[in-house]
């Protein structure tokens, strides 16, 4: 798959595509329904699928500490709409101009001059351009003038109730892993390279790998069982802290930190994937670091116990 890094890098050999826009966040279950409509749509005209993402996404730009939690960073997500079959993704970066841009500039901008698209997929509830004034009938009527043809995809539901990242995000939140696995279409995880920390948890006993998680929030929050999966390592079980370490920093911004279970091997610089399994118990701040390390010692055998009970 290709990655396009802004308008700017759009060549002649980009135009003529099939083409949407969106958050896509979870890359779940409803955008898998528009993903596939537009493959289809582009296997039938012999084009290139080109998916239009916004980096960062609107709401984190627009009101970052009222944004909501990323279920994805942007290289998850990347590689899962490589998995549904996407040829080419144009990164836009979101500012103060892409901001004010109107639903009229956004179409003739980016969708006729820059990607000359022949067909653009839409979900049914999409909005964009400035003050969200932009729609897919918009679409379907500025592309009857432009020359291109639109399609919204009707709401794809399970169980009663739309498939959306909001939903997703609210079963994550109360470690509903098995329903945000068939909301997602696959088991919800977390991935990134090892980076080093304060070295805290080897001096207490039980090192850690530190992963940078590329976003400002994740949807989950406490003490979890996971399944980690790396070089030497594959589904290897873990115990993993996912939170602000209101004990150690109490920082704003979510770390994610893993201890695989009776293994020590050296994961620095390592790509890792972190997949959850179980939810141990939400995050706490103790009063001091023998406090810490005595219940992370009671977590780390708790989770343990965990995982023979599934064998």
């Amino acid at each position: 798959m290709e990655l396009i890094r802004g308008l700017h890098n759009l060549r002649a050999r980009h135009r003529g595509c099939v083409a949407t826009v969106g958050a896509f966040d979870g890359v779940h279950r409803g955008h898998q329904w528009v993903l596939q409509h537009l493959v289809e749509r582009a296997h039938e005209r012999d084009l290139p699928t080109t998916v239009i993402l916004f980096e960062p996404l609107p709401k984190e730009y627009i009101r970052p500490l009222e944004a909501p939690a990323r279920i994805m960073n942007f290289r998850e997500k990347a590689e899962a709409l490589a998995e549904c079959g996407i040829d080419r993704v144009l990164r836009i970066h979101f500012n103060a101009a892409v901001q004010q841009m109107t639903a009229e500039s956004f179409i003739q901008d980016v969708f006729y001059q820059g990607l000359g698209a022949r067909y653009v997929v839409l979900g049914d509830d999409f909005r964009f351009g400035n003050d969200r004034e932009g729609d897919t009938e918009l679409m379907m009527r500025r592309g009857r003038r432009l020359g291109f043809e639109c399609a919204a995809t009707p709401t794809f539901e399970y169980e009663g109730g739309r498939v959306s990242s909001t939903r997703i995000r609210d079963v994550l939140a109360k470690g509903g892993f098995d329903e945000a696995e068939t909301l997602l279409g696959r088991r919800f995880s977390m991935s990134g390279r090892v980076v080093y920390g304060k070295q805290l948890g080897r001096q207490l006993g039980f090192p850690t790998a530190n992963i940078r998680l590329h976003r400002l929030r994740a949807p989950v929050n406490g003490v979890f069982a996971v399944r980690v999966d790396g070089p030497g390592l594959t589904g290897a079980p873990a115990i993993a802290n996912v939170g602000t370490r209101p004990t150690v920093d109490d920082s704003i911004e979510a770390n994610l930190e893993v201890h695989l279970i009776d293994r020590n091997i050296d994961l620095y610089g390592k790509q890792i994937k972190v997949t959850f399994q179980h939810k141990v118990r939400d995050e706490m701040k103790f009063n001091g670091i023998d406090q810490l390390k005595e219940r992370v010692l009671a977590d780390i055998a708790d989770t343990r116990r965990w995982f023979q009970e599934q064998e």
